[in-house]
């Protein structure tokens, strides 16, 4: 009994914390929420972790940068002039709507928590973006896009090599294909002449 009042008041207390912090520490909330679950076994029956901790941590980070794929998404189909970029971004939105749902589908299955809302990081870059002056939008927007992409093919193939749960492999796996194929297109826009 005692583990369990543990569990739930250590897990309200990381939520309340990530409510009242804001946007600044929801990955690391959702991170703090998950070594909870993984320290304190058998706590209740959804009360603990089903994965390894360095598979939950990847869960989280590829929450955080599909919400974010998605809101600049948005925000690139309102200050864009350019057709490509157009494009480009309606494919943002849809591709990483869908990934996002498949990642809380899993998320869900294996009691592994997810951040609600973008990190610190990732609020200020949407932020950026709105407060661009028209001209250098689409030149700021691509090389954003060029540089998260990377990193985010580097975070999915590193999963899908060395993650332990099958289904978070899985997912990374394909998710690194679709990474891929936006970071080439993304690439071409980018070399392309204006």
């Amino acid at each position: 009994m005692k583990q369990i009042i543990y569990f739930l008041a250590t897990t309200i207390t990381i939520l309340s914390f990530q409510s009242c912090s804001g946007d600044k520490d929801a990955k690391d909330a959702a991170d703090s929420v998950n070594q909870v679950k993984e320290r304190t076994p058998n706590v209740m029956a959804t009360g603990t972790l089903e994965v390894n901790l360095s598979d939950a941590e990847f869960a989280t980070k590829v929450a955080v940068e599909g919400m974010s794929e998605v809101e600049l998404g948005k925000i690139a189909l309102h200050s864009t002039n350019n057709v490509k970029l157009k494009d480009f971004a309606r494919m943002m939105v849809k591709d990483y709507n869908k990934s996002n749902q498949e990642l809380a589908s899993i998320a869900l299955k294996k009691n592994i928590s997810l951040p609600l809302i973008l990190d610190h990081e990732n609020q200020k870059k949407s932020h950026e973006l709105n407060e661009i002056a028209d001209g250098d939008f689409d030149r700021v927007y691509i090389k954003t896009m060029v540089d998260k992409h990377k990193s985010l093919l580097k975070v999915m193939q590193k999963e899908a090599k060395d993650g332990k749960d099958a289904a978070l492999r899985t997912f990374a796996a394909k998710t690194a294909a679709i990474v891929q194929s936006h970071l080439d297109i993304i690439s071409k826009i980018q070399e392309s002449p204006k």
